[in-house]
């Protein structure tokens, strides 16, 4: 479930930098010409405040999946395991005990 959170994270980081890359701060740039729309998407005046919607909604959908991450990570583990890494073996085992013969019945 980790993997999961870590890949939807990425990829809505990628597209949060296209939606802000797209914005200029000045109102112009490639948000005035997106297809040729001018200052019309969609019926909405201005395409910067639909960009600057977009911007604010995909950074909490970040914050929130980048909170929700840590719930899936075990207690004392760092979330991932190294593969070159053999597994613990139990060094303070007792010894085996000597097996006693069959009691007579």
């Amino acid at each position: 479930m980790l993997i999961f959170f870590l890949i939807l994270i990425l990829l809505l980081s990628s597209v949060l930098g296209m939606v802000i890359l797209i914005q200029n701060p000045k109102g112009g740039g490639l948000a005035g010409n997106i297809a040729g729309f001018s200052n019309q998407f969609m019926g909405v005046k201005q395409t910067t405040d639909v960009l600057e919607k977009g911007t604010w909604i995909f950074a909490a959908l970040i914050a929130i999946l980048c909170l929700f991450s840590g719930f899936f990570i075990k207690p004392g583990s760092s979330g991932f395991r190294d593969p070159n890494l053999k597994p613990a073996t139990n060094q303070s085992a007792p010894a085996p005990s000597q097996s006693l013969p069959p009691a007579n019945k």
